[in-house]
């Protein structure tokens, strides 16, 4: 992917936050710690709020709705937080801060990232890339449990529950993030919950088994996985 640029060295403030927005209108928050400049996804990973608007010491981000605390230096969660930033790769050149050429959306997200290498190519080569426009509805409960889906780009609303009795699960999508996981778990044929595209998005869907299969064949990712589906789905499960 060509870089893209983002805005000034000079524009973000010494151990500050600056949210920008990139030439597609990409949005992110770059942080300085201690002369050195981190990318993040823009809003906080639990509901849709702006955490350029949250509380920074220069090495810890809280977010000022949730109180949810990230290491500016690694993404990673701390306290009660249940969720990592998405990481973006910065490159500086000269006097201008770029985003620098992004992995798929397969490994940045929280599931499998850091699985072995071989075993992420298998799943990128299962993988389908879909577009589909705002509004799209990709299934809803009752639906056959057949694919599990890893968002690209865009924005998914996800809601578990049927009907009348319908919440919203609490999370905002971020790329790399998966829904329709009922397609990763042994006797649930058929959704519990309905996702529907918030903007035009794309999407990579994968056959649930065929995951499975080549998860199996590496028991240490393949529990890597699992451990994380299973925390995944707590977390989902609490919001509603």
């Amino acid at each position: 992917m060509t870089k893209k640029f983002l805005c000034r060295v000079a524009e973000i403030p010494e151990n500050g936050l600056k949210e920008v927005a990139a030439e597609d209108g990409e949005k992110l928050l770059i942080a300085s710690s201690g002369g050195e400049l981190y990318g993040y996804q823009a809003s906080c990973p639990h509901q849709e709020v702006a955490l350029c608007e949250g509380l920074y010491d220069g090495s810890v981000l809280t977010c000022h709705m949730h109180l949810w605390q990230w290491d500016i230096r690694t993404g990673e969660p701390m306290g009660i937080a249940e969720a990592p930033l998405r990481k973006y790769a910065l490159a500086v050149e000269d006097d201008s801060v770029f985003i620098a050429a992004e992995a798929s959306a397969l490994d940045v997200g929280e599931l499998f990232r850091g699985i072995s290498a071989p075993t992420s190519e298998k799943l990128m080569a299962l993988a389908r890339s879909e577009q589909h426009e705002a509004g799209a509805v990709l299934y809803g409960p009752g639906d056959a449990a057949e694919d599990f889906f890893i968002l690209d780009s865009g924005r998914v609303e996800f809601v578990l529950g049927r009907v009348e009795r319908t919440a919203p699960g609490g999370f905002m999508l971020n790329k790399g993030e998966v829904f329709g996981w009922a397609a990763l778990l042994e006797d649930y044929p058929r959704r519990i919950a309905s996702a529907r595209c918030l903007e035009p998005s794309v999407l990579l869907r994968i056959r649930g088994k065929a995951a499975l299969a080549v998860l199996e064949e590496d028991p240490a990712s393949g529990y890597l996985v699992m451990r994380r589906l299973a925390a995944l789905i707590a977390r989902h499960l609490a919001a509603r």
